[in-house]
């Protein structure tokens, strides 16, 4: 048996190829929509992709299933849980099969039995593997999708607080419940294949380790500490990131399928500021990808800054309009990894880029942004000069703040831009400087000049003025 681990580390996600090599045949569970890594790892290996597994309906990224069936003619194994708002659609002409609690499945040597694992979402499911190759009539581990992760379970409060589904958050509680004392009852020996890890906001205190045991995970998961339901679903409710706004994009997407990235059309090229404005002015968004001090000291007035970091795709889903035309501002070298990030979260609205460094060097009228440090910050504030703006989550925000501040979380802030307080220049705060400088730049698209960003943020903040104090 062959099995290689992928990794996404912008979206946190894990992905597994695995393979029979005594038939040839290998399948891919849970896929990045970028099937390239897999098709080239395939080719190594001599093997050939004739399915593709997944664990439940995703809301993080757009799965890669069915860009191997359009490429490999691969057969889609998924749920047929859940009730009828949870069912895949748009499955004509794709080999498939609809997969229920129990059901065993063959690919070569390998045996795959299907464990509905509901919580997370209705149809979620859990796939353990014996690989019959040898001696072996066991499995040797289980994919688990959303459902376990090593030190923490999939939140259940995303059909709620993403897809608008009110008073799913608790009945989902309640299933998982269900679903980790059946998942008590597995073997110790059990290895543990997530599809996340450490960053993902499909839960909120994911390890960094690629894999586990079941054994491990009772002994260490806070999540099997519990034998009272209700303490449990207390627990797993309380203190759950926002879930970024694409989300729900994403479980329309994956429900229906997306389109073939072969079929996306080619991108207009932009030469020139003048292409940038009028792009603009039309309606168009422009994201600016280079690092925030580079566009703090130079970028076209109207973009919005997203730099192209490990941050990125969770960023854009939150910032980026679906539905409006989108054009990049790149370095030339990460198009195509820019592309890629955006696509993997269906952003598919590029219409074009321009080369950053071409495009900014024929403009002499670039707009540009300052920072205060904290105690600039502190002496304006307190004559009264300045208004606070803090764009960081709610439970950074409930740990502590600026007195005074206003709080938006950066995410949100571009739909609530006429809450902002815009009678004074306004300091923008996150925990270190990454995030507002973000807020800044949204801020300036929007019309609103008098903004500037905390050096240091939140924690700068702290730690300089206790030590004044002190």
């Amino acid at each position: 048996m062959l099995l290689r681990y992928f990794y996404d580390e912008k979206l946190a996600h894990a992905s597994y190829l695995v393979g029979c090599q005594a038939t040839g045949e290998a399948v891919v569970v849970d896929p990045m929509r970028n099937v390239f890594p897999y098709i080239k790892a395939v080719r190594e290996e001599g093997l050939k992709i004739v399915g593709a597994l997944e664990t439940h309906i995703h809301a993080d990224f757009v799965t890669g299933s069915r860009e191997l069936a359009g490429i490999f003619d691969a057969k889609l194994y998924i749920s047929d849980e859940g009730d009828k708002d949870w069912k895949y659609q748009n499955l004509k002409n794709i080999r498939h099969q609809l997969l229920k609690d129990g059901d065993t499945f063959r690919i070569g040597n390998l045996i795959f039995e299907v464990m509905h694992t509901p919580g997370h979402t209705p149809e979620s499911i859990s796939f353990m593997l014996t690989d019959r190759g040898g001696v072996a009539d066991k499995p040797m581990g289980i994919f688990t999708g959303d459902f376990v992760f090593v030190g923490d379970i999939g939140r259940p409060d995303l059909l709620e607080k993403a897809a608008g589904i009110k008073g799913t958050a608790e009945s989902g509680a309640i299933v998982m419940y269900r679903s980790v004392e059946r998942f008590k009852n597995l073997p110790d020996y059990l290895q543990i294949w997530p599809a996340h890890g450490a960053g993902s906001a499909c839960g909120k205190a994911l390890g960094a380790i690629p894999s586990s045991t079941v054994g491990y995970e009772k002994l260490f998961n806070w999540a099997m500490k519990f034998s009272d339901q209700q303490s449990f679903i207390n627990a797993l409710l309380e203190g759950q990131p926002e879930p970024p706004t694409y989300f729900a994009v994403m479980k329309h997407v994956n429900k229906v399928g997306a389109n073939l990235l072969k079929t996306l059309p080619p991108l207009n090229v932009l030469t020139s500021p003048i292409e940038v404005n009028e792009i603009i002015h039309k309606g168009a968004q422009v994201i600016d990808t280079r690092d925030s001090h580079s566009f703090a000291h130079g970028h076209i007035e109207g973009t919005i800054n997203i730099p192209f970091n490990k941050s990125f795709t969770t960023w854009a889903g939150w910032l980026v309009n679906y539905e409006q035309p989108l054009f990049l501002i790149v370095n030339d070298s990460e198009l195509d990894e820019v592309l890629i990030a955006l696509r993997s979260i269906g952003i598919d609205n590029v219409e074009g880029y321009g080369d950053a460094k071409e495009i900014l060097s024929k403009y002499n009228l670039l707009e540009t942004y300052d920072s205060l440090l904290p105690q600039q910050a502190e002496k304006l504030l307190t004559e009264g000069k300045v208004h606070i703006l803090d764009v960081r989550n709610n439970s950074e925000w409930e740990e502590g703040h600026i007195e005074g501040a206003q709080h938006i979380m950066l995410g949100t802030l571009q739909n609530r831009i006429d809450e902002v307080k815009k009678d004074k220049q306004i300091v923008v705060q996150c925990r270190s400087g990454v995030r507002s400088a973000m807020g800044v730049s949204i801020l300036q698209a929007n019309g609103i000049k008098n903004a500037v960003n905390l050096t240091g943020g939140y924690n700068l903040w702290v730690k300089e003025l206790e030590a004044q104090k002190a």
